[in-house]
């Protein structure tokens, strides 16, 4: 075991120097130095550049690793390409919509939707990622079960019966609140994840041992999550003055995790941080342990998998629990905050649905996703700030339907793709072909 991490640790140790680096500029420096502005927007410049130099050092490796390596030729490129088309496509959509609307500020406006969560600089910022944590989560819960070949549509569900356990034991449970506020917060998580893994699991074993439909059973039960949800708020934690849930606790409130200092004036808090724990956990899972290649090879070829002595029923129920669960955690972190609260109204929760697109924009991949849902947070800042114009929020409705529209249309774009890269890289191989002729030729000139 020793000899794993320090083989682990010598692999790695780039990676492990720039995680301490960033742990520490994020976390513990920023508190130090919360009234000297100059120092903060130092801090974080230095995250930045961190940043975007080890991926400009992976790059750089890649290439000098892979010399003959052909855009055309990537999967994984060419889908982002794909997607950066179809996001494209939106943009350029909702500006036409805009100039049709408010020609004369239509391109201000177009402005601010580029601009996004940065409309109010590091403030939109912390906004920014504050909205995207649940679209984060419930995206990376279809994701996850899109991997393993399973569509689950029940998201909105599972994050619904996830959001009742997190709040109830967020108001009910205050005595572990006097024990450790950390750990009120964790056991109303924990609470939440249970609930979402036991709603997604009712699809899971119906598909695996009845073969029953996923798509038709995780929508039915988005429903009954929604009228149980109803039923069980004005049971347990009905608030009668103001017909809502009652209000947590403080010791449930997620914790804001200094957090607060990098980006004052916004509403960030842990949350973030738990999505990009999922995100790195799910991409181990996914793609570093026997457990998740036996998950994907289920997705890819049921009867495959059972000859090659998988056990497909258990794998499919697993899938649909851990999809369910990470779906019931962005329900708890979306309701264990000071101001908002559970109502007993018959309406689903559209960030179950929005996880969706998220999922497919981001190409159904951990990191993807978060990237996606990032993005879709900035649009949605974007649209806040566009109120200040004579424009609409629901602007970005559109540019966000017409983007998943584009990206339905993944095969057509990619073959596109393929096409205008290899146009390119032929040109690039004739046009060093004729240098090379050229240069053969002076040399043969100077040798006579």
């Amino acid at each position: 075991m020793q000899e794993r991490l320090k083989t682990f640790v010598i692999n790695n140790w780039l990676e492990l120097s720039i995680g301490f680096a960033l742990f520490l500029l994020i976390f513990i420096l920023p508190q130090f130095f919360v009234n000297s502005e100059s120092i903060l927007m130092i801090i974080r410049s230095l995250i930045a550049v961190i940043g975007f130099g080890y991926l400009l050092y992976k790059f750089i490796l890649f290439r000098k690793n892979n010399p003959d390596f052909k855009a055309s030729e990537s999967v994984i490129l060419v889908d982002i390409a794909g997607s950066i088309i179809a996001i494209a496509a939106g943009l350029l959509f909702g500006l036409i919509m805009m100039l049709f609307v408010n020609p004369g500020q239509a391109f201000q406006g177009f402005s601010i939707i580029i601009i996004g969560g940065f409309n109010r600089g590091f403030d939109s910022f912390g906004d920014m990622i504050y909205f995207s944590v649940p679209l984060i989560l419930t995206g990376l819960s279809v994701a996850f079960a899109f991997k393993t070949g399973l569509f689950n549509i029940g998201a909105t569900g599972q994050l619904t019966m996830g959001a009742f356990v997190a709040v109830y034991i967020g108001v009910k449970w205050g005595a572990i609140g006097d024990i450790s506020p950390f750990l009120h917060w964790f056991i109303a998580i924990l609470g939440a994840m249970l609930a979402g893994a036991l709603w997604g699991a009712l699809p899971g074993i119906l598909k695996a041992y009845r073969n029953v439909n996923e798509v038709v059973t995780s929508i039915m039960l988005n429903y009954v999550a929604m009228y149980l949800n109803s039923l069980l708020i004005v049971s347990y934690i009905y608030n009668r003055d103001y017909a809502r849930a009652q209000d947590i606790k403080a010791t449930a409130v997620t914790p804001l995790m200094n957090l607060q200092y990098i980006l004052p004036d916004s509403s960030i808090n842990g949350g973030i941080v738990v999505a990009v724990i999922v995100v790195i956990v799910l991409h181990v899972i996914l793609n570093k342990t026997t457990f998740g290649y036996e998950l994907k090879a289920v997705g890819f070829n049921r009867d495959a998998s059972k000859y090659a002595g998988m056990n497909a029923k258990r794998n499919i129920v697993y899938a649909m629990v851990i999809s369910g669960a990470i779906a019931g955690l962005a329900g708890g972190l979306m309701y264990l905050v000071s101001g908002k609260y559970l109502q007993p109204i018959n309406m689903l929760i559209p960030e179950g649905f929005t996880g969706i697109a998220i999922s497919l924009l981001g190409l159904n991949t951990p990191f993807g996703v978060l990237l996606a849902g990032l993005f879709y947070g900035s649009l949605q800042q974007g649209g806040y700030y566009l109120q200040l114009l004579s424009f609409t929020p629901e602007i970005i409705d559109i540019i966000i339907a017409v983007i998943i529209y584009a990206s339905a249309l993944g095969l057509f774009l990619q073959k596109y793709v393929i096409r205008t890269l290899k146009k390119r890289e032929m040109l690039v191989e004739q046009g060093l072909l004729e240098a090379a002729n050229e240069k053969a030729k002076n040399n043969e000139g100077s040798d006579e």
